[in-house]
């Protein structure tokens, strides 16, 4: 077996559990919380010096965190169903007590005053971090290329991505140096690396998991989400991770949807009455024939779990790419401009002859990758005087159409379905250069946060052409998150 792969041979029982059973003896004092956190710092130390997951591998304090938790149960006191269970962490969402980068030489070393709101929650769950995740700089990527600090390698096959934003997390999940993990999702990053690397990942709906602390890209398309390697494990981590949050303006305070329920009424693996519709938009000539072959096998045994299936027409969602990478750019645009060298991160040419405008300009040069300051300045340009109503609202307008095209589906049926992404990883610098092929490998997600919908990617089997991991992607209305896992545990259990 590949060694890098959850299970292989030279790897800890331990770093083989779901995050359910390990929680189970930890709760029931078969293993300890230290135990299992030393067996995932142990893994970490043997592999990722080839995969290159982790940015930052913070021994002391899981450990720390591992031995708390153990003295907690030890007393009785269990503070969440995922207490003990070690996680890694999305680079993009602050902590004290280890740097904060988004992977960007202009944020390198920096140490956040404050945790996130979901890295609190995390850690008052009693969830130990392991460490903070690789990424594309500023979540702008489909393949963890764009990182200042080097790509990360698909567990997979380690000539290939991982994918992206998320690309770190996902190959530490699926390579078992972590149970549960942390992404952020603007257009897919997520969901696509999920399916890449034959692990769970999931779009909260807009508005239900914080994103205070979180370095943002597009604040109105990024959300905080979990991913795991079974619909259970990622259920119980949203359910830690949700809630309102008074320090973030766009959380909505409203009930969490019964995730952890929803999964566990999948796993029997009974569709009945559920209304599945495939997105006509997304089931095109073109793509990867093994992807194809992989997700019809899907829609099937969906159909055989007892599902009602039909198809939908969503037009406008052809013209997702183009709208999205008009609006992204533009609040990145707004956002990045924090980072101007003057109050935290990266300062050049500070010598005392320059002016702070020059400082600024240097640092920022310096400071940001060739992809981000290709998004700054395509989202500076749009917003210009003269060209604003030509480009970014006109774009806006396509995300009310799609949002419509969402609803009128959601008339029809319960959840959508269509793959992940059109192929399956693909090599390492097969698309640096070319910046359209790298975006259009996010045509089956970005829709969905455009509209601030909530989506799952849940493994789907190995396409037949290359053997390695596809996903069918699970999509629900706004609030009905728990429909994801409903459907998801049901054809996870169907898989086998």
């Amino acid at each position: 077996m590949n060694k890098y792969l959850v299970g292989a041979e030279n790897s800890n029982e331990l770093t083989s559990m779901t995050a359910a059973d390990l929680a189970n003896k930890i709760h029931s004092r078969e293993v300890s919380s230290v135990e299992v956190t030393q067996a995932h710092l142990d893994r970490i130390g043997d592999i990722d010096g080839d995969l290159h997951a982790f940015l930052h591998v913070g021994t002391e304090q899981a450990l720390a965190a591992a031995e708390d938790v153990d003295k907690r149960i030890a007393a009785g006191d269990i503070p969440s169903a995922l207490a003990g269970v070690p996680l890694a962490l999305k680079d993009a969402l602050t902590t004290t007590d280890a740097p904060t980068t988004a992977a960007s030489k202009i944020l390198e070393g920096y140490m956040s005053p404050y945790d996130a709101t979901v890295t609190a929650k995390i850690r008052a769950a009693g969830i130990p971090i392991l460490g903070k995740t690789n990424m594309d700089e500023f979540a702008m990527g489909s393949s963890t290329e764009n990182s200042a600090f080097g790509p990360t390698k698909n567990p997979w096959d380690i000539e290939r991505t991982p994918g992206g934003s998320g690309g770190g997390t996902s190959a530490a999940i699926a390579s078992g140096e972590a149970p549960l993990g942390i992404g952020t999702d603007t257009g897919g990053s997520i969901r696509q690396p999920a399916a890449l690397t034959n692990t769970v990942g999931v779009k909260p709906t807009y508005g239900t998991v914080s994103r205070y602390g979180l370095i943002a890209c597009a604040s109105s398309l990024d959300q905080v989400g979990p991913t795991a390697r079974t619909v259970l494990d990622t259920a119980l981590l949203h359910e830690v991770i949700a809630g309102h949050d008074k320090f973030d303006a766009t959380s909505v305070d409203r009930p969490i949807a019964p995730v952890v329920a929803a999964a566990r009424e999948g796993a029997s693996g009974d569709l009945k009455g559920v209304r599945v519709g495939v997105v006509k938009q997304f089931d095109r000539e073109g793509w990867q024939p093994g992807v194809l072959e992989a997700f019809h096998a899907s829609v099937a045994q969906l159909k055989e779990q007892g599902a009602e299936v039909v198809e939908v027409d969503c037009p406008h969602f052809d013209d997702a790419l183009a709208a999205y990478y008009l609006i992204l750019p533009c609040e990145v645009s707004s956002n990045l401009a924090r980072f101007d060298g003057m109050r935290y991160g990266l300062r050049v040419g500070d010598d005392g002859t320059r002016s702070a405008d020059e400082v600024m300009a240097l640092s920022r040069a310096e400071g940001f990758g060739p992809e981000v300051k290709r998004r700054i300045i395509l989202g500076t340009y749009a917003l210009s005087v003269g060209y604003y109503d030509a480009y970014y609202l006109q774009a806006q307008r396509v995300r009310t159409l799609i949002a419509q095209d969402f609803a009128q589906a959601y008339e029809k049926c319960d959840v959508l379905v269509a793959p992940t992404t059109p192929t399956t990883a693909f090599k390492l610098g097969e698309k640096v250069s070319d910046p359209m092929a790298m975006y259009n490998f996010d045509l089956c997600t970005l829709p969905l946060n455009l509209a601030g919908l909530c989506g799952m990617s849940v493994p789907a089997g190995l396409a037949s052409d290359t053997q390695l991991p596809t996903g069918l992607q699970i999509m629900a209305p706004a609030f009905a998150d728990d429909r994801l896992y409903r459907v998801g545990a049901a054809f996870e259990a169907g898989r086998g």
